[in-house]
């Protein structure tokens, strides 16, 4: 007596001939985990665009408070100081403080914001508010 079942086969001996699932069935399942996990992938790789950016501009804000430095302690008056941080970062404000005599520490502090704009992860993060202080020695008066 032989005996037929889906796993098996008449006249093989009882060898599996298909297997229970086929193999679409595998890669079906490997869709509906790609697309249930995908989502979280592409907010993730979105947040860390969104640090990197961040991590930019406090970059850019450190170059342009040094260079308002050096321009202040080589031309004071600050005129000079503030065209070289509006070049370099617009939208940014700078302050600057210190004595006017030559060897007097002149301080240049630059405040940028930074928008968080990055598709949606942007508007889960409020905007940063970046800023950063050089001070060097007046070199002329």
């Amino acid at each position: 007596m032989t005996f037929s079942s889906p796993m098996t086969c008449r006249g093989t001996g009882g060898r599996a001939a298909r297997r229970a699932h086929p193999e679409g069935a595998q890669a079906g399942q490997a869709t509906v985990e790609l697309a249930l996990a995908l989502p979280f992938v592409i907010m993730l790789l979105l947040a860390l665009l969104q640090v990197a950016l961040l991590a930019r501009d406090q970059v850019r804000v450190a170059h342009a408070s040094r260079e308002a430095a050096r321009a202040e302690s080589v031309d004071p008056g600050g005129d000079r100081a503030r065209d070289v941080v509006r070049h370099l970062l617009e939208g940014a404000e700078v302050e600057l403080s210190g004595g006017n005599e030559i060897g007097d520490p002149v301080t240049a502090t630059v405040r940028f914001t930074a928008a968080t704009d990055v598709p949606f992860v942007g508007a889960l993060f409020p905007d940063v508010e970046l800023q950063d202080s050089t001070t060097m020695r007046r070199e002329q008066e």
